[in-house]
């Protein structure tokens, strides 16, 4: 099993290079640089010649992506010019909410998947199947900014249970009872879109593998020896349908936390997919950047949480 861990990690190493070369040259071939548009009008074009120099932003490509991946090892990703700090810093202070809404919107994903393709899968062509199916197409059917503007307009605006827009109330003191419920009363709204539209995947793996897995040799000889149906369903049927989910569990994991740019951007959610919208839109090269190596980084790491899972999961799969 540590082979298998370690294998995955090894493979991640040449997969990081490429990643971070990748990135640099897409940034590096988008018209302008970080002073584009950032100048005054009356600075001679002596002083923005001698300001580009001082920012090595004249450098040959190599050596600006030298320069930039060393310093990025040591997580130094230069300073945003739109915020003035640091991107580090700027990342620091967006990932949090992203997290939360992440783990919110997960369990929620799950708390709905689950039930709803088991039971699918158990009482095939029922009409709660049927209500099931129905379900799913309807939630893959709906464009993500859909269903958040009516989301925000009915639950928002409409019956007003939820905030509409930003991540914490006004005038609230942070480390509070307050604060922390302020905070999660922002996230449910958000988090129910992206739940609501992240169950569809599932439970369509989960009501197939469960259909799957009824007519397996094993189950019609559990039956046949008398094992009460219940057991069958929960003992059997059950663990080897989440095979399929385990397998991208990682993925839905590792997605949430880069961020829904739609999502964010319709509740004016201050997360990651915000930031990254925020700093295409003005040109911060900087914090753009880093916002897409470290969105691939997850990628990368939903990959190896993937292969994990499925190896606690899946013992065939495990290397000696």
């Amino acid at each position: 099993m540590w082979k298998t861990i370690l294998r995955r990690i090894l493979l991640m190493i040449p997969q990081i290079i490429i990643l971070s070369i990748l990135v640099f040259a897409l940034a590096s071939l988008m018209p302008g640089d970080a002073l584009t548009g950032m100048i005054d009008p009356n600075i001679s074009p002596e002083q923005i010649a001698a300001m580009r120099e001082k920012l090595g932003l004249n450098k040959p490509v190599h050596e600006r992506y030298i320069d930039w991946a060393s310093k990025a090892l040591v997580g130094d990703f230069g300073r945003s010019w739109a915020h003035k700090q640091p991107v580090l810093s700027i990342i620091g202070q967006r990932i949090w909410p992203t997290l939360w809404l992440s783990l919110l919107t997960v369990i929620i994903t799950y708390a709905i998947a689950l039930p709803l393709g088991l039971f699918a899968g158990r009482y095939q062509n029922s009409f709660f199947d049927k209500a099931v199916n129905f379900y799913t197409f309807f939630s893959y059917s709906i464009p993500t900014f859909v269903l958040g503007l009516l989301s925000l307009w009915f639950f928002g605006y409409t019956l007003n249970l939820f905030p509409t827009r930003g991540t914490v109330g006004s005038g609230v003191t942070p480390g509070t009872i307050q604060y922390m419920m302020s905070r999660l009363e922002h996230m449910i709204l958000p988090a129910l879109v992206l739940g609501f539209l992240g169950t569809t995947g599932i439970i369509q793996y989960l009501r197939t593998g469960v259909i799957d897995a009824k007519t397996q040799d094993y189950v019609r000889t559990a039956k046949a020896k008398g094992v009460p149906e219940n057991v069958v369903f929960r003992r059997h049927i059950f663990r080897n349908s989440l095979l399929p989910i385990a397998a991208f569990m990682g993925y839905t994991i590792t997605g949430l936390i880069s961020g829904s740019i739609i999502t964010e951007r319709i509740f004016t959610y201050q997360g990651m997919g915000q930031l990254f919208l925020t700093s295409i839109t003005g040109r911060d090269y900087s914090v753009m950047t880093a916002l897409v190596l470290l969105f691939g980084l997850m990628t990368l790491l939903g990959t190896l949480l993937s292969d994990i899972i499925m190896v606690f999961v899946d013992p065939r799969i495990r290397i000696d």
